[in-house]
């Protein structure tokens, strides 16, 4: 999300609620207001004697023309706020021995990880994804500990844990660590599980 445009995304929106507004107000005068009835059939009568003179073909053919320009406009956009968030893969390559090449991924790291911090009594939950961020691999361990668990400690824990990983594959590994709370940490037992 930190590549797509804010001005255009807002005036997008704005323009889209501005062209709602219009049709929710045009529709609740013509509804509410009297003569509002009759006042649209004869402009809508006037809109259809002017489709009629351009001729029947070729208002049917603009009008799929237009439907296909929409739908074009529509994927351009979608396509272009999604450039954004785009998952990278986090790939390690070693070098080459005469055994062959070690490759490394995101879903070996994720693992890794999410063992590591499944061992411990404290962590209820982790969520591991490799993303881009400024064109950078980057790690991001989203982590939900139990209640009156301190925070600097699993953050510690897992920044150990990343530069483990690290100089276990062997690159400067870049992460960020969210630490949720909520209900499921709220609710969980304060006793330790049972091994």
């Amino acid at each position: 999300m930190n590549a797509t445009r804010r001005g255009l995304n807002r005036f997008l929106l704005f323009l889209v609620a501005v062209v709602l507004l219009g049709l929710g107000a045009l529709a609740l005068a013509v509804g509410l207001l009297p003569g509002g009835p009759d006042t649209w059939t004869s402009v809508m009568g006037g809109f259809q004697g002017w489709l009629e003179s351009l001729g029947r073909e070729s208002a049917g053919w603009g009008a799929v023309a237009a439907i296909v320009v929409l739908a074009i406009i529509l994927i351009l956009i979608a396509s272009a706020a999604v450039r954004g968030r785009r998952q990278a893969p986090l790939q390690s390559t070693g070098s080459a021995t005469d055994e062959g090449r070690i490759t490394v991924t995101d879903g070996f790291a994720s693992e890794a990880l999410k063992n590591a911090l499944g061992e411990r009594d404290e962590i209820l939950s982790s969520r591991i994804t490799a993303g881009e961020v400024a064109k950078q691999s980057v790690l991001h361990v989203a982590v939900t500990p139990r209640q009156n668990t301190s925070p600097r400690e699993v953050a510690e824990h897992v920044d150990t844990l990343v530069t483990n990983l690290a100089a276990l594959t062997g690159q400067n590994l870049r992460a960020y660590i969210s630490i949720h709370s909520g209900l499921r940490a709220k609710l969980a037992r304060d006793n330790t599980r049972v091994h």
